[in-house]
Formats: structure tokens, sequence, C-alpha cells
């Protein structure tokens, strides 16, 4: 079925010495681009638009923050072999508050008293260890990633200790639940993919300037996502 749909949604890319150069195989992703999208809006979107109308904001906000929390451990391992204990310390100690004063990570109680968040994962490693740029690559169905970033998340799953435990104790079904949630997190920016001239390119830049932001700490500026849109384009 994906054949047949990657053969149904090819779109034109721009010659080799064309394209953007940390995307050397533009035709791939574009395809994948298309296919990854179909599947969106036929099945994952609006499963994510019914979940906001039928769930209440308070209860959104608590299962994004029982999920963010239940991800501490894998923080906790990449500050660690990035070199940062301190930071380490810090995300544990959120970790520990929310999993308790916070009744499993429901509530944030962690930042109301100022602790720090970190985000990180072993893509993010890897790049401090010195693979600083990787070639772009959509991901079948996970969408966005690097070579870097997509063989990163091996390691991530084994050190994701919290959420394997939490799957065996109580059921699968949170892995939808949390596709589902964090769709709905991104439904703000389909407006602007819609509205650009080439959504494929919009998001490859986009994604590939939020990932060096994260991964310099904040040292490089978030993407000017109204740059990339063209105010004039109509489908």
């Amino acid at each position: 079925m994906a054949a047949l749909l990657l053969a149904g949604c090819a779109t034109t890319a721009p010659p080799p010495d064309e394209r953007h150069p940390r995307d050397p195989w533009e035709p791939y992703n574009r395809n994948m681009f298309q296919f990854n999208s179909a599947i969106d809006r036929a099945i994952i979107r609006p499963l994510a638009v019914g979940y906001g109308k039928v769930t209440p904001t308070p209860v959104r906000r608590s299962i994004r923050n029982f999920f963010t929390n239940i991800r501490s451990p894998v923080d906790q391992i990449n500050l660690l072999l990035q070199g940062r204990p301190g930071d380490a310390g810090t995300e544990f100690a959120r970790f520990v508050f929310n999993a308790t004063l916070g009744l499993g990570g429901l509530f944030d109680v962690a930042s109301n008293g100022d602790i720090e968040d970190f985000e990180e994962d072993f893509g993010q490693t890897f790049a401090v260890w010195g693979w600083e740029n990787s070639r772009f690559f959509i991901l079948p169905l996970m969408g966005p990633s690097t070579v870097r970033d997509g063989l990163g998340r091996i390691p991530d799953g084994y050190a994701d200790i919290a959420w394997r435990w939490t799957l065996e104790e109580t059921t699968h079904g949170l892995i939808g639940l949390n596709i589902i949630q964090g769709r709905h997190a991104m439904l703000p920016l389909d407006e602007d993919i819609e509205s650009a001239y080439d959504p494929y390119s919009f998001v490859r830049d986009g994604w590939l300037q939020r990932r060096n932001h994260a991964i310099t700490d904040g040292e490089d500026e978030l993407p000017d996502y109204e740059s990339f849109i063209d105010d004039d384009w109509e489908e």
C-alpha cells in the first residue's frame, strides 16, 4: 500500500546541484512527506481534532504533563552523557517532584517551583560528541528527522525505562494517546504549512532550524516561520 501511495504522490525535486546542502535525498523525502501527509489527513489529524473537542483543556494539560514527565529518564541520561551532571540532577529533581507531589506527573509542580526543564535525546548527544551536521531524512509515519537523530532513537528506546515500565503495567493504548495528544499540540501550525508556497521546504527548513536551536541550547535563533510563507500564494 505504501509503494502504491508513494507512486501516486511523486513531486518534483530540484536537480542535485540546486538542493539544500543537508537534503541530498530530496526526491525520496518529498515522496515520504506526501505519504505521511496523506496518512495524517486521513487518520491522525481527524483524531487529534476530535480529541481537542471532547477533552477539556485541564485534562489535555495533565495528559501532556504525564507524557513529558515519564520521558525524564531519557533527558537525565543524555545530560550525563553530555557532561552536564548538574543539569541531570535538576532534571532528576523535576522527575521526582512531579512523580510524587504531581500525582504521577499529571501536574507540573516542578515548574511552579522554578525547577528548570530540559529536553535532551541521543540525537543531541551525538551532536555534542561531534556529529554536528547530518542529512535530512523523513521517517515513515514519524516525520522529519536526520540520519543522526533517526539512529539516536534506538538508544533513546533503551533509556526510556519509565515509559516501558508504564506500558507493561498499564496498556499499550497509551502509545496511541501520546501520538494523538502530540498531533493536537501541532494543530496551530497547520494553517502556516498550508499557506506556504512549498509546504515541504517550509517543514524541512523550520524543523532543521528548531533542531539546531535545541542542540545549541538556544544559541541559534528559533526559525522565523513567517519568512517561509508567501502571503500572495493562492492554491
